[in-house]
């Protein structure tokens, strides 16, 4: 297990705001040299943060970074983005699929143009942004693919409702089980990330839209902090796991949970995430 990431560097796409921004800035206090990949370029009306405001965040602290334009669903955009990143810093080491595409409706009120975005932004793109990214990562002594995507239960509660989101975020998982086998023979490490809390995050406050269920949410932080627990683990020993950011930072020593809450109330209610079961 490595001790930091200095020197090596560390692609994370959805990098603009949310979980993806807390990752960058985790991995740059550790010593990496940060690809900073999103769509937004441009502020958004609604959704604070772009490619450009985590950049200089991270210059500030003094971190080294490199900020993409990037829509995941392009070929042709994931290809060059990854051959700017590796011209750039001389390799690249480790990919993190943050970015998503979420609405939590069943069949009869998903359109056809949600249900394929959302395909094409979660299972889609982590099978585009790895297969692109391979060749890079096999030139690295510390190759690792993270993909933000649940454990899979075939519960009824996470099927009836929204089905379609539920197989795009499946999907990135099976891929990402089918990968940890297929690149053993790489040594290069492929794991899932999911939260067993509901996260503060922009998805909660407008996809969901109900922003009471912020206040029995974490930050963040909990899972930029799990993501660097995975991602300095040693990656022929560490592979094929579907992690829940809890249960791998107590497996890491962690025990004072309080710091994530989003209130700061320690006695607030938290609400699990989906996929979950307490």
């Amino acid at each position: 297990m490595l001790e930091s990431l200095k020197g090596l560097t560390v692609f994370i796409t959805g990098a603009s705001r949310g979980i993806g921004e807390a990752t960058a800035l985790k991995c740059a206090q550790a010593g990496a040299n940060v690809v900073v990949a999103a769509k937004t370029s441009e502020p958004h009306p609604k959704l604070p943060g772009t490619i450009h405001t985590v950049a200089q965040k991270i210059e500030d602290m003094g971190g080294k970074c490199l900020s993409i334009q990037l829509n995941v669903r392009h070929e042709d955009e994931v290809i060059a983005a990854f051959e700017k990143a590796a011209k750039h810093f001389g390799g690249i080491d480790i990919l993190i699929n943050n970015a998503g595409a979420i609405q939590l409706t069943p069949v009869e009120a998903t359109d056809v143009k949600r249900y394929d975005l959302m395909q094409s932004v979660n299972s889609r793109a982590v099978y585009l942004c790895s297969r692109h990214a391979l060749p890079y990562l096999k030139k690295s002594t510390h190759g690792h693919i993270l993909s933000m995507c649940p454990p899979i239960s075939l519960d009824k509660q996470w099927l009836a409702s929204f089905s379609p989101y539920t197989i795009s975020k499946y999907g990135m998982t099976l891929l990402s089980l089918g990968m940890a086998e297929e690149f053993k023979k790489y040594k290069i490490a492929v794991n899932c990330l999911w939260p067993k809390t509901t996260i503060a995050t922009a998805a909660i406050k407008f996809a969901v839209g109900d922003e009471k269920i912020l206040e029995q949410s974490r930050t963040v932080d909990i899972m930029a902090d799990a993501a660097y627990e995975i991602i300095r683990s040693a990656p022929k020993t560490f592979t094929g796991h579907c992690c829940v950011d809890e249960t791998i930072l107590r497996d890491r020593g962690v025990t004072d949970f309080n710091q994530y809450l989003y209130t700061k109330d320690p006695h607030q209610k938290l609400r699990q995430d989906l996929f979950i079961s307490w």
